[in-house]
């Protein structure tokens, strides 16, 4: 994915943020990572990302 688009990407799912409010904003971020997840045709990519994602949530 281009810069572009990620930046695009971000932006909406910001913007659906927003509009969810924040006492639904995690459930929200759960459905898209669920449905992200679902397209990985292997577990190995998805428990990468899981495990970096906590790890620079924590630095």
């Amino acid at each position: 994915m281009q810069a572009d688009d990620l930046d695009l990407a971000y932006t909406r799912l910001c913007e659906a943020m927003g509009r969810t409010g924040e006492e639904r904003s995690p459930l929200l971020l759960a459905m898209v990572c669920l449905g992200l997840m679902s397209r990985q045709e292997t577990l190995a990519p998805v428990l990468a990302l899981i495990d970096e994602a906590e790890a620079r949530s924590q630095a």
